[in-house]
This record gives structure tokens, sequence and C-alpha cells, in this order.
């Protein structure tokens, strides 16, 4: 049976899916080949199609190349897709050896997780390579992967959502292939372009981003960060203050952020109700100015002892920059018996975080008591750094973006169960 009978059967594509297969059909593709746009749009799957298709008529004796930021996101975006589109008698994948066979066809596996991971490709000679996601690669493994596609008629296959403008895939690919110096074919899909998606789940998904990120993950567009961080808290703050906590409160946790010179000590208590439905901002520390670890270590005990009078707390977060204060707090703890776990932050990307925040003041799941004064005006008044080409939190000395940090460590080990509940 021919591959294009595997997959094709049963499946049904969208008008935007069966012109990305009539490029393969009418042998349009180019040297390198990138789906991007919005969420949710199908452009991951139909790119799956696309690259098993593809492979399937190569030479069997060629290699290729599948890669993402990490092999995790690789094994959980990409590869048990491919298993479900052509069967596991068609594709079939180990992790653990990061090796794969497509169709008969040899497939090395990567993540490509910084810039040192160009090195993993070095030596290779690649008939193609499939990229989940490129936006997120360094671009030195990009440029490194561009010179292993050295056979004859080579292609590469990306996904994407848009980024910055500044972005080194915009600049330096993207321009130069609009100008036409590049053998390059860009598709953009939109989220509209999913006619298997209901109406409802398309209005909740677009209700869920708002400013930079509705722009470029459900408009597809490739746009800079600039103004207010949380538009819809700035412009509707009051709609998120309470004046008590929730009555469904599970457990809290607490992120503390270390001040230095021009930065202020903050911790902040964050509650999470039943379900992971919602979270809230039950209480607040925020000093700016030199004290010593004595003091800080008695700040911090005041505090925690407070919350646990209230609400079930047995997590502290805390800057994993402060080794040494960490170190304090948790004997300080110790020394009074408290039942917590003083633990060092995830410290995940900061865009990441303001995402998640974002989503959540989106969906009317976030809420703050109003006697949080520091993390309310923080929130109202973080902005983009404009002076800097990727998406950075303006971060001058004046604006706080310490309580931002401590709130952001106190939802890091959860973010995850609070999204999967959209």
């Amino acid at each position: 049976m021919s591959s294009s009978k595997v997959i094709d059967n049963g499946i049904a594509f969208s008008e935007k899916q069966e012109q990305v297969i009539s490029l393969l059909k009418h042998k349009k593709l180019k040297r390198i080949n990138l789906l991007e746009g919005s969420v949710r749009s199908g452009k991951t799957w139909i790119s799956l199609v696309l690259w098993a298709m593809w492979v399937a008529t190569q030479p069997k004796n060629a290699s290729f190349l599948m890669a993402a930021k990490t092999l995790t996101a690789l094994e959980r975006n990409n590869l048990n897709l491919l298993v479900s589109l052509v069967g596991a008698d068609n594709f079939k994948f180990s992790v653990q050896s990061k090796k794969a066979t497509l169709f008969g066809r040899r497939v090395y596996l990567e993540g490509a997780s910084d810039a040192r991971a160009e090195s993993k490709i070095r030596g290779l000679t690649l008939k193609g390579a499939y990229l989940d996601e490129l936006t997120l690669f360094d671009e030195d493994f990009f440029v490194m992967l561009l010179s292993r596609l050295s056979e004859p008629d080579a292609k590469l296959f990306a996904t994407t959502n848009p980024d910055s403008p500044n972005h080194w895939l915009m600049t330096d690919y993207i321009q130069r292939a609009d100008d036409g110096e590049l053998d390059f074919l860009r598709i953009k899909f939109l989220i509209d372009d999913n006619p298997y998606l209901s109406d409802e789940y398309v209005r909740s998904l677009k209700a869920e981003y708002t400013g930079v990120f509705y722009e470029r993950f459900i408009k597809g567009e490739w746009v800079a960060a600039e103004g207010v961080v949380y538009p819809e808290y700035a412009n509707n703050s009051k709609c998120y203050t309470v004046e008590k906590a929730p009555e469904d409160i599970s457990f809290v946790t607490v992120g503390v952020d270390f001040g230095g010179n021009k930065s202020a000590h903050a911790f902040v208590c964050l509650g999470f109700t039943k379900g992971f439905k919602s979270c809230v901002v039950l209480d607040e520390f925020y000093l700016k100015e030199q004290i010593s670890p004595e003091r800080l270590s008695q700040e911090f005990i005041h505090f925690c002892k407070r919350q646990k009078q209230k609400y079930p707390l047995y997590e502290v977060y805390c800057d994993s920059a402060e080794t040494t204060l960490i170190q304090g707090l948790k004997n300080a703890a110790m020394r009074e018996h408290l039942t917590i776990d003083v633990k060092k932050a995830k410290k995940t990307k900061i865009i990441d975080r303001i995402r998640f925040f974002n989503s959540m003041i989106s969906q009317g799941r976030f809420t703050i008591l109003k006697k949080c004064e520091n993390v309310h005006s923080a929130l109202c008044n973080a902005v983009w750094d404009e002076s800097k080409p990727d998406d950075v939190r303006l971060d001058n000395g004046i604006l706080n973006v310490d309580s931002l940090d401590a709130l952001e460590y106190a939802a890091e080990p959860y973010m995850k169960e609070m999204i999967s509940k959209i």
C-alpha cells in the first residue's frame, strides 16, 4: 500500500490542508518549507502528513532528522501523532536511542535546547529535516542544519507560531525569502482555517489571549511586544480585585524574590481553588531597603506563620540565584518548627510566565485581594522593554518586577495543572 493511501484513508482535509498536499503532488515544494500561523490552526497535523508523504518518496538509504526544542516536546507534539497518522508498522521510534524509522527510512531524533545543540548534528548528511516550533530554536542549530541538508533536492519542513519581527527567523530568512533571495515557501495558517473546531471552542480560545499574544497566536502576525504587559488587567483591574478570599481554597504557595541594590524583597502568597479552577493573590510582603539576613528571616517567618493560620501552606519557592539566603530561610523555618518545604524556584522563561497570567486573567481565573497593593500596581504598570529585540519585561529599577517574580515563582509548579483545566 502506498504512503498516500495509508495517510489519506478516512481523513478529510480542510481547504487549507488540501492546498499544502497539492504542493507536494505538483512538485512545488521548496528547499525550506515553513508552515506558520495561529494556534490550533491544523498546521502541525498537516505538516506531519506532508513530511511523511514526502519521506516515503525518497531513497531508502537516505537519512532524515526530526527535532524540537526538547526530545520530550518532540515526542509529545509530533512522534506520537505521527504514529497515529501512518500506523505503528510504518513509524517506529525510540526517544532513548534518538532513532526512528519512517516507511523504512532512517530518522534521527534530536532536541535543540540551547546553542550547544548544533554540535549534535555535525557530520550528518541529510536528505530532509522536520523542525517543530522553529522560533524556539537557537539560530546556530538552524544554520548548522542547513549545511547538513546536502543531499540533492534536500528539503526542510518546519512549523512555528509567529514571534517578534526582530526574531532571527524573520530578519535572516523570511524577509530575505520575501525578497526572492531564498528557495523558501511560507504557508500561513489561521485558527479559522480549521473547520473541525467547534464555534464555542474557537470563541473560548480567542478569549484566552490578549495584547501581543492575541496578535501572534490568533491573528498569526509577527508583531513586537509594545505597551503594557497585562492589558486586560491594567484596563479592567476592578474586575479582578476582591475583598475576601474564596471559600474553596485547596492550598497555597509562597513565592520569594530577594532584593538587591535597586530591587525589593518580595513575598507573595498565591492560593489555588479546588480543582485548579482559579488562583488568587491572598497576601504580600514588599520591602525596598537593605536589610540583614536575620531581619529577612524574621519577616519571612512572620509572613509564613500568618498564612498557615488561614490556609494550607506547605511549599515556598525562592529565587534560585540566592542559595545562601534560601538556606537561611530553611534554617529559620526549622527553628520555628514550621512544616514548610523551602525550595528553589523553577525559574522558567519569563515570557512563558507572562503568557500564563495573561491567559488566566483573560479567562477570569485570576483575582487579587485588594490589600495586595504592590502586586496590583506591578501588574498595572508592567510594560515591555521596547529597546530590546526580544520579548523582555522592562526592569529599570523603578518599576516593581519583584512582586511579579515572587508571584510567578509561587505559580510555576502548578501552571500545567491550571492550563489543563482550560
